[in-house]
């Protein structure tokens, strides 16, 4: 199978510039030339469909302007990433039936926002910072009751005490505890839309293919963390109500496809809890469907937030290392973006040898 060539209108140091914004107009008269000069076949065609899952490939995230900015340890991850997303995207256009984009949603005030909370004096929380339950039994900090108001129908006691769960929640489960986070991603923002470059590939790449182009929502559930785009971190209120569901289509979508390629940011975070959540469904239904996944390791970085003098306020990035050598123990492919697919392990590279 042919690697084709970028197209003329693809520019890297696009990758870089968080005003760039295609023209779907242009792009669809420029995939309408590139489909008959390759001889591309529409996505419906294919016998071996392949996914490509991007997540939250966002300008908040992806920028350094953005709010939440995913530089990794060397300052420039997510715009290197993007770039060499996009250039992989081009490069195997005939092989990716569909790509579908996950994108943070938030609003204002969200339990994992800084704003949402006061200290004991009533003065404001600041970022970067774990919140433990153990603050929120002795007083420490405490949701600001202005929001009660519009949340809960002003009824401060439930909104402590479903906070407090949350908490404990998530210390009980241990995959993460509860971090507070500049807003970011908020809905209507220029923050929440695509980078200009993913925008772009996805476009051409559903024009060319006459591919669907998918968008999946998360992250606008005002009491819980959605770093996985097929779960928020708590599904329960503190009384054993139920606060949220599991994503039940969106696994069926993505696993009723042969291969799944997951890029995105961050490495540490999103792409961790969504591969996360995914292999476990894998493995309740068959472990062996664990090989059909593939992470692209090098379109991805970690969070890490630079301190000003050499060193990070915060640095997940291990996260993200201990994720891969469990995704790899469990039967996912680690492959790199500029690796020829014909070269990758198991039936997505024997496919096209």
């Amino acid at each position: 199978m042919k690697t084709l060539p970028l197209p003329d209108f693809y520019a890297p140091s696009n990758a870089a510039q968080w005003s760039y914004a295609p023209c779907a107009a242009q792009l669809a008269s420029a995939a309408a030339l590139w489909r008959r000069l390759h001889g591309v076949q529409p996505s419906a065609s294919d016998t071996f469909r392949a996914l490509l899952l991007l997540i939250d490939e966002q300008k908040d995230f992806c920028f350094p302007q953005g709010n939440l900015y995913v530089g990794g340890r060397s300052g420039d991850g997510a715009v290197q990433d993007s770039r060499r997303l996009v250039e992989f995207i081009y490069h195997h256009l005939e092989l990716l039936t569909e790509i579908t984009c996950t994108m943070d949603s938030h609003l204002p005030f969200q339990v994992f926002f800084a704003p949402f909370w006061i200290d004991a004096e009533g003065g404001p929380v600041a970022p970067y910072r774990e919140l433990l339950l153990e603050e929120l039994e002795r007083g420490a900090i405490r949701p600001s009751p202005a929001i009660a108001g519009w949340l809960c129908g002003g009824d401060e006691a439930w909104l402590l005490s479903q906070v407090k769960h949350y908490c404990a929640e998530l210390e009980r489960v241990g995959k993460y505890r509860l971090y507070l986070w500049p807003p970011h991603c908020l809905l209507g923002s220029e923050g929440q839309t695509l980078v200009g470059v993913v925008q772009e590939a996805r476009l051409f790449h559903a024009y060319v293919r006459y591919a669907p182009a998918r968008i999946e929502s998360k992250g606008n559930l005002a009491l819980s963390e959605n770093y996985s785009v097929f779960s928020p971190e708590v599904l329960t209120v503190f009384d054993g109500a139920e606060l949220a569901q599991r994503n039940h289509a969106l696994f069926e979508q993505v696993l009723s496809f042969d291969a799944v390629i997951i890029a995105g940011q961050a490495a540490s975070h999103c792409v961790k809890s969504s591969v996360d959540d995914l292999l476990s469904e894998v493995m309740r239904r068959d472990p062996a469907l664990a090989a059909r996944l593939y992470v692209l390791t090098d379109c991805m970085s970690s969070v890490a937030i630079p301190d000003g003098g050499g060193g990070f306020v915060a640095d997940f990035t291990p996260h993200a290392e201990r994720a891969f050598q469990q995704w790899a123990e469990a039967g996912v492919h680690l492959v790199s973006s500029d690796l020829p697919m014909a070269q990758w392990p198991g039936a997505l590279g024997a496919r096209q040898r």
